[in-house]
C-alpha cells in the first residue's frame, strides 16, 4: 500500500508539467461528473414532484377500501359492510402509526347538480372537514368562498364546473343522487366555495361536500365510509406501510383492502422504473464520450516525452513498470478531477434542492401523467447515483491511458535516444 501511494504521489507531481493540459482535460472530467449527477438530480426530482403532486392533489399515499370497493367503487361497497365499522378506532390506530402524516374518511356518491336550467353529472366527494386538508390538496386549492361546513347543505364545486353550471358562490344547487336505500336522494344546496386544481377531469367533475351531510342525503348511517385516505412522510414508503396497516387489530374482520400509490397510481411507478433505466444509459454516453477527449491528451503527453519514457527503459525501467507510471498519473488526474466535480456539483446540488429554480417566467404549470408540474428546477439527492459517475470517472481514466501506456512501454530506447 504505501508503494501505491508513492506512485500515485508521482502521478500528482507529473501532472504538474503541463498545467493548462490537466487543468482543461480535469475541467472536462470533473464536468462529466456534474452532468451525471445533475441530470439524475433533475430527473429525481420531477419524478418527486409527480409523484407528490399526483399523490398529494387526491388519492393519497395510501387508501383502505372494502375488498371489493375498488374498481366498480359501488356504493353499497362501504368498510365494514352494512354493519359498518368503528371509524374513530380505525383513524386513531392508523394515525398512531410511525410515518403516517395525515388520516381522512370519505364517502363518494355519483349524481347530478343542476342549477336553473343547467344541469352536469359529477361526483359527490363527502370530507372529514378537519381533517381532508392533511391529506389531500383540494381543501387548499379553493380559490373562492370556504369549505363546506358540518352539519350545512354547501357544497363546494370546481371552477370548470361552476362555469358549466354558471354559478358563483351564494348560489343555489340541487344535488340528486342515488341512495343507498334504493331511493333517490336530492335536496338543495349553496354553493360555498369554488376550488381550481388546474386538472380538468377534476375541476370539470368533483364536488366537496361534508361527509356527515352526504351520508345523510345517500341514507347512510355514520359508521359507513368508502374510503381512509392516508398520507406519508415519504411516498416510497407507502409500500411496507400499507402492508403494516393490513395487519392492524382494529382492521381483522373487516375485509378491507390497503393499497398503495404504486397499485393506485401505476403508471406513476413505470414512469419512475423507467427513468431509473436511463441512468446507467446517460453514465455511459457522457464519459463514453470523455474516454477519446482523455485519451488524446494522454497521447499526446506521452508523446511529448517519448525521450524520458526512453530513457527510463534504458536504465531499467520495464513496459509493464512503465505502463503502471502512466496509468497511476491517469489515476491521480482522475482523483483531482472528481474533487473538483464534488466541489462544483454538490453545492449547486443543495442550493437547488431547497430552494428550486422558478422557471415561470418561461412557461407556466403542465401535466404529467395527471400530476400537476411546477415550473421550477428542483433536483434530488441520489447518492448511488453519485457513487456510479464516480467510479465511472475513475475508470473513465484508467480505460483512456491504457492505449498512451502501451505505446509509451513500445518506444525504442536506442532509436529514440539517437534522435538527440
Amino acid at each position: 500500500m504505501p508503494k501505491v501511494f508513492s506512485w500515485l504521489r508521482l502521478g500528482f507531481r507529473n501532472l504538474g508539467r503541463n498545467r493548462k493540459r490537466t487543468a482543461i482535460t480535469s475541467a472536462g472530467l470533473g464536468f462529466g461528473y456534474f452532468a451525471v449527477v445533475f441530470m439524475v438530480g433533475w430527473m429525481d426530482g420531477l419524478t418527486a414532484e409527480m409523484i407528490e403532486n399526483g399523490t398529494g392533489l387526491l388519492t393519497g399515499q395510501l387508501q383502505i377500501h372494502a375488498s371489493k370497493y375498488r374498481p366498480e367503487r359501488s356504493l353499497y361497497e362501504t368498510i365494514g359492510g352494512r354493519k359498518g365499522a368503528d371509524v374513530g378506532r380505525i383513524v386513531e390506530a392508523v394515525e398512531a402509526e410511525v410515518g403516517v402524516t395525515g388520516v381522512s374518511t370519505r364517502v363518494y356518491a355519483s349524481g347530478l347538480l343542476s342549477s336553473g336550467e343547467s344541469t352536469v353529472a359529477g361526483m359527490l366527494m363527502g370530507i372529514d372537514v378537519e381533517r381532508e386538508g392533511r391529506v389531500s390538496h383540494l381543501v387548499a386549492s379553493i380559490e373562492f368562498g370556504q369549505v363546506p361546513r358540518v352539519g350545512r347543505n354547501e357544497v363546494v364545486v370546481g371552477f370548470e364546473m361552476a362555469r358549466q353550471l354558471e354559478i358563483d358562490v351564494g348560489d343555489e344547487l340541487v344535488l340528486v343522487v342515488p341512495a343507498a336505500d334504493g331511493s333517490m336522494g336530492n335536496d338543495v344546496f349553496q354553493t360555498s366555495g369554488i376550488f381550481r386544481t388546474g386538472l380538468a377531469e377534476i375541476d370539470n367533475s368533483y364536488g366537496l361536500v361534508s361527509i356527515d351531510v352526504l351520508q345523510n342525503l345517500l341514507s347512510l348511517p355514520t359508521n359507513r365510509i368508502h374510503e381512509v385516505a392516508v398520507t406519508t412522510t415519504e411516498p416510497w414508503i407507502a409500500v411496507d406501510l400499507a402492508s403494516h396497516i393490513a395487519e392492524l387489530t382494529v382492521l381483522r374482520g373487516l375485509d378491507v383492502k390497503v393499497v398503495s400509490w404504486s397499485e393506485l397510481r401505476p403508471e406513476m411507478l413505470d414512469y419512475t422504473s423507467l427513468i431509473e433505466s436511463y441512468y446507467f444509459i446517460l453514465t455511459g454516453i457522457v464519459f463514453g464520450i470523455a474516454i477519446f477527449g482523455v485519451a488524446n491528451t494522454m497521447l499526446m503527453a506521452t508523446f511529448e516525452r517519448r525521450r524520458e519514457f526512453a530513457i527510463m527503459l534504458a536504465l531499467g525501467t520495464t513496459p509493464i513498470q512503465l505502463i503502471f507510471t502512466i496509468v497511476c498519473e491517469a489515476l491521480s488526474l482522475g482523483i483531482l478531477s472528481l474533487f473538483g466535480g464534488i466541489a462544483f456539483t454538490f453545492p449547486l446540488m443543495f442550493w437547488l434542492h431547497n430552494a428550486p429554480l422558478d422557471l415561470s417566467l418561461f412557461y407556466g404549470e403542465f401535466t404529467m401523467l395527471g400530476a400537476l408540474m411546477r415550473p421550477v428546477i428542483r433536483v434530488e439527492y441520489n447518492f448511488q447515483a453519485s457513487m456510479l459517475a464516480a467510479i465511472a470517472l475513475l475508470i473513465t481514466a484508467l480505460v483512456a491511458a491504457l492505449y498512451p501506456a502501451i505505446q509509451a512501454a513500445r518506444v525504442p530506447p536506442a532509436d529514440t535516444l539517437s534522435e538527440i
